[in-house]
């Protein structure tokens, strides 16, 4: 059975498509369709950025209520995101490869989370009277930016979708989305609960399609802000447009993280943490560490460590329980991360464990550990997004924080000891915008974006949100 959607969301209502152009979507297991979803084009995204703008500049519309009216309304979206969050993470696993594991934990709770988060703080969210240093004071308010335009990538739709929507909303943006087209059965049926739950027209549209259009939502008159989760190529393309249009963007891009192992640590007690960290769906995270740094006298037991670890993932059919690892998202991102497992071998590397197909159909590549890897190596520089490890050893701290801040992208990093303080203190050596020590996790409360090549911008916590706001300064009592 396949799912086939003829219409788009647009202004609070499924529409005909402007061109019968249609999306199919295919399985990364079986490499059978699916399912199908209208294609978007031009037309369509003047006709959802109409709608955003003039639910936006409605006078007694969604950005003039309060924000505990918003919150209510974002209350009842996360409901119905919810009752809906079994057949999100199928769809999503369906579509793209990830773990149903990982699914039910990443794309059935973490969106409605983040709407809660963010109605209650917009709830409590008051205008900041400071005292002024030349007599009077200030009144700092927070009003919303506008039309967002959101593009979103497919290894995590779902929870990237609402890094963005979640703040946006509850700041009082109205936004188009335009999902990315090898995940999009998921994006109509969050569209489904945000019409269930009473959204009101225009304040959320949803127009999928390619990089073309993604491009022409960048550039479009009616977009007062961009938010982008993709390739730092196509981040710097938007920051381009962005910029000469003096328009607000926010870009998180691609990584090349470190797993920084200090001599003290104890990986075997850790290795569940560790699989998260290094490998978790599929390989295609842009946080994740996939270059494990190693000292020196403890190498060869790191390298049979990770080793271990990698011939004990179950690989197999995203939505069995028992999955660890499912495909890679699409041919194209097989054959691209098995380019590299050859780059690997042809710079001088070792292969431990993996570095071939799996699999009599679908899109599996085994996961793969490296030994004898320098820093300079194309696996060890370039993004693979594949569940590919590099070992790198190092002699002291010293150099660890060298190889580790030697990359061009800074987004992602983590630090392994047995000694939580010694972990911190390291963590603050490393380039990056984030860093977990003996583990990582985006907590909501925390701002999370890059640094480097790994982009511009924060998402979550209050920091998410202030970035869908606009600052005005009133000042007070000048008499």
């Amino acid at each position: 059975m396949t799912i086939e959607y003829t219409d788009l969301y647009l202004d609070g209502r499924w529409v005909a498509p402007a061109t019968a152009s249609i999306i199919p979507v295919i399985s990364p297991s079986t490499e059978q369709r699916i399912g199908s979803v209208p294609e978007g084009s031009a037309a369509d995204i003047d006709a959802a950025v109409a709608a955003a703008a003039t639910a936006f500049a409605d006078p007694a519309g969604w950005a003039h209520w309060d924000g505990a009216r918003r919150a209510e309304a974002l209350a009842r979206f996360a409901d119905e995101l919810l009752k809906r969050g079994e057949e999100t993470a199928i769809r999503v696993s369906s579509q793209n490869g990830m773990p149903i594991s990982l699914a039910r934990q990443f794309e059935s709770g973490f969106p409605a989370l983040l709407l809660q988060y963010y109605g209650a703080m917009v709830t409590d969210q008051q205008d900041d009277i400071r005292p002024g240093m030349l007599g009077g004071s200030t009144m700092v308010t927070r009003s919303p930016i506008g039309v967002v335009g959101a593009i979103v990538p497919w290894n995590v739709p779902q929870a990237i979708t609402f890094l963005k929507i979640a703040p946006a909303l509850a700041a009082g943006c109205t936004v188009v989305l335009k999902p990315a087209p090898e995940t999009v059965l998921d994006a109509f049926l969050m569209a489904e609960a945000a019409h269930a739950a009473g959204m009101p027209p225009g304040v959320l549209n949803v127009v999928p399609g390619g990089r073309d259009l993604g491009a022409y939502l960048v550039s479009h008159p009616g977009v007062d802000k961009v938010s982008f989760t993709g390739s730092t190529a196509a981040g710097r393309s938007i920051a381009r447009a962005c910029g000469e249009l003096l328009r607000p963007v926010t870009l998180e891009l691609g990584g090349k993280s470190a797993a920084v192992v200090l001599d003290d640590a104890n990986l075997t007690d850790d290795l569940e943490s560790f699989f998260g960290a290094t490998l978790l769906n599929n390989g295609q995270i842009c946080w994740l560490c996939t270059r494990v740094l190693a000292p020196a006298a403890r190498y060869d037991e790191i390298v049979d460590t990770v080793t271990d670890l990698v011939k004990t993932i179950t690989v197999g059919d995203p939505l069995s329980d028992d999955t660890l690892m499912g495909p890679l998202v699409s041919a194209r991102q097989r054959d691209r991360v098995e380019g590299y497992i050859a780059a690997g071998r042809k710079d001088g590397g070792r292969v431990t464990v993996g570095g071939g197909r799996t699999g009599d159909r679908g899109w599996f590549v085994e996961p793969t550990v490296f030994a004898g890897v320098r820093p300079d190596h194309t696996i060890a520089r370039e993004e693979i997004f594949g569940p590919v490890l590099s070992v790198i050893p190092y002699t002291d701290e010293d150099q660890a924080v060298a190889v580790a801040n030697s990359s061009d992208y800074g987004l992602g990093g983590t630090v392994w000891t047995a000694d939580p303080e010694r972990g911190a203190r390291f963590a603050r050596r490393i380039a990056s915008g984030t860093v977990g020590i003996n583990g990582y996790a985006n907590d909501p409360t925390a701002p999370f974006g890059g640094i480097k090549n790994s982009g511009m911008g924060r998402e979550l916590g209050p920091e998410g949100l202030s970035s869908y706001q606009n600052l005005k300064s009133i000042y007070l009592d000048m008499r």
